[in-house]
């Protein structure tokens, strides 16, 4: 492991245990793995070209993300599993449990940590197949889901536990706080960022198949 990836791994932050609750930690095995991208890629039989262009990354910043030399914000991790119809949970680290039809326990979560986004996401939904994903999202002191706004079918939704959370969606930014909740088409450009010095987490549900009104 390299001195960048052994500070990478320092700088993320574990939420604040409450309760029984386990805090996020990222585990070693929860980092990026570009492999897992190429191969899905290859098996659309797409070349790396036509992933960029359905994407809108760069041919270059494509490569150096199936390589592992660069991690995607979880802006383009999106976009690349739109792209490849794949949800994002497709990307996550961890093996199936007996349960995972139907049941996630806390300490079996799937979780992905991006470090140049300031963020750990975690899987709350099941494993099997289904248009509804959930995760829980932990951002540190200026995490982000990248610099631009971005859009795709379906639609969003969340509930934000703890910290401040920026959310703009179109031409409107909001600023939630513990508590407060949001639904909207994920058709609308939308993106969201850390508002606080603190950690900030929340409830992040995806619809993938949820049929935009006429």
């Amino acid at each position: 492991m390299t001195a960048s990836k052994k500070a990478d791994k320092a700088g993320v932050l574990a939420a604040a245990p409450t309760g029984e609750a386990q805090p996020l930690v990222a585990a070693s095995d929860s980092d990026w793995d570009g492999a897992r991208l190429r191969t899905m890629r290859k098996n659309r039989h797409l070349s790396i070209q036509q992933l960029a262009d359905k994407v809108g990354l760069s041919v270059g910043m494509v490569s150096q993300i199936e390589r592992g030399l660069s991690t995607p914000s979880l802006r383009s991790i999106r976009l690349l599993a739109n792209a490849l119809d794949v949800p994002v949970s497709w990307f996550f680290a961890g093996s199936q449990h007996a349960e995972a039809e139907h049941i996630v326990r806390r300490a079996q979560r799937r979780q992905l940590k991006i470090g140049t986004a300031g963020a750990v996401q975690e899987l709350l939904s099941p494993e099997t197949p289904g248009g509804i994903e959930i995760y829980e999202i932990l951002l540190e002191p200026g995490g982000s889901s990248g610099n631009d706004l971005y859009s795709h079918g379906g639609e969003k939704a969340g509930l934000v536990i703890e910290g401040k959370l920026q959310l703009s969606i179109g031409p409107l930014t909001h600023l939630l706080q513990a508590g407060d909740s949001f639904r909207f088409p994920s058709t609308t450009p939308h993106r969201f960022a850390n508002a606080s010095p603190n950690e900030t987490r929340f409830v992040w549900i995806v619809n993938r198949q949820a049929q935009q009104p006429s």
